[in-house]
């Protein structure tokens, strides 16, 4: 039993690494083929992690120790910016007011197509008018732009209007 703790422990530790090596990937942007690589990934350690137990009690130990190193390693990276860092990364500029940063749009691994689209997802026409986009470590990409602070503005004025005749 404590072989399938230790190995378990072990596979956690590798994936996270790897992943953090090969990509910052967030689940609601993955591909198909990043799906796939993750089902098969998963497929693929099941046999590391539980050798030839597969009984119901070696399932549920590899899944507790999972769990468990999950929870600390959460625990580490609250604590420690450090740690934080070196799991996660930081954040990566993409576009400074209305210009791409290439170098990092390379470094992300990012298409240009890719990140035009994104800006079109929150409602963005051109990069010109994009403010700032930032590549989050979560593998969010957070888009400011100008025309979305004048839409904010004039919502808000419309809102304060109406509280203010109540």
């Amino acid at each position: 039993m404590l072989e399938i703790v230790f190995r378990s422990i072990v596979v956690y530790i590798f994936i996270v690494i790897a992943l953090r090596l090969f990509g910052k990937k967030e689940l609601s942007q993955l591909s198909v083929i990043d799906l796939v690589f993750v089902l098969l990934l998963s497929n693929s350690v099941q046999n590391a992690m539980v050798g030839s137990n597969t009984s119901l009690i070696g399932g549920l130990l590899a899944a507790t120790s999972l769990f468990t190193v999950n929870w600390v390693l959460k625990n580490l990276i609250f604590k420690s910016n450090k740690i934080n860092q070196l799991l996660q990364g930081t954040a990566l500029m993409l576009i400074y007011h209305g210009k791409v940063i290439q170098k990092h749009l390379n470094e992300a691994q990012m298409p240009h197509d890719e990140l035009e689209a994104t800006i079109r997802e929150h409602g963005v026409d051109k990069i010109q008018d994009v403010d700032l986009a930032v590549l989050e470590v979560d593998g969010n990409i957070s888009i400011i732009s100008h025309n979305f602070k004048q839409k904010t503005i004039k919502r808000r004025r419309a809102h304060k209007s109406l509280t203010d005749s109540y």
